[in-house]
């Protein structure tokens, strides 16, 4: 889920730098400090906005650094263990498939996508129910839940999250639109 918060944190303004413009600077190194990086929180920041020093900066003798407290806006995504999310297949691999939500990624394992044997072609990169006839391709847009979450707070892009689709109410958009047409009476199409 996606919130918008304010932040207070310090960023280190190197000697070399001091001699800029000192607005810019803050704001280039708050982005790089804290931009697509974990929190304390466990949420990842997405976008930073309205850089602004707070008091004077802190010498650390020997270093010769400032050291400066910042204050910003920041969107964040904090991911909640049993939410709901929609995503992107981007990955079909022997396992399963990864699917892309806001600024992560999930495995949906082969035995969660669907309630039926699911066989892997993974020339065409699809997964492909025997029973059923459906399938999941790179591209496809689905509904998942979170089932399982191992965040990895030095780089968020190497965590490991769990998806299932296999509840009522969750799977590609495709098959969900499928669904609720079979479920209309006749007469209200």
């Amino acid at each position: 889920m996606y919130m918008l918060t304010e932040a207070e944190r310090i960023v280190r303004i190197p000697p070399s730098e001091l001699n800029e413009d000192i607005e810019k600077v803050i704001d280039a190194l708050t982005w790089d400090s804290f931009e697509g990086k974990m929190g304390v929180d466990k949420d990842v920041t997405v976008l930073i906005k309205n850089v602004r020093p707070i008091g004077p900066g802190r010498i650390v003798h020997g270093d010769g650094a400032v050291y400066q407290t910042v204050k910003y806006e920041q969107v964040v995504f904090k991911l909640k263990d049993n939410e709901i999310i929609k995503g992107v297949v981007v990955e079909i691999l022997k396992f399963g498939a990864f699917v892309r939500f806001g600024p992560l990624d999930g495995l949906l394992h082969i035995s969660q996508v669907m309630d039926d044997r699911v066989d892997i072609d993974e020339s065409n990169q699809r997964l492909v129910g025997k029973e059923s006839g459906r399938s999941l391709s790179v591209g496809d847009i689905v509904k998942a839940r979170v089932i399982s979450i191992d965040l990895n707070e030095k780089n968020p892009q190497d965590s490991k999250i769990g998806l299932t689709m296999r509840q009522p109410g969750l799977g590609k958009l495709q098959w969900l639109e499928e669904e609720q047409k079979n479920k209309q009476p006749k007469g209200d199409e």
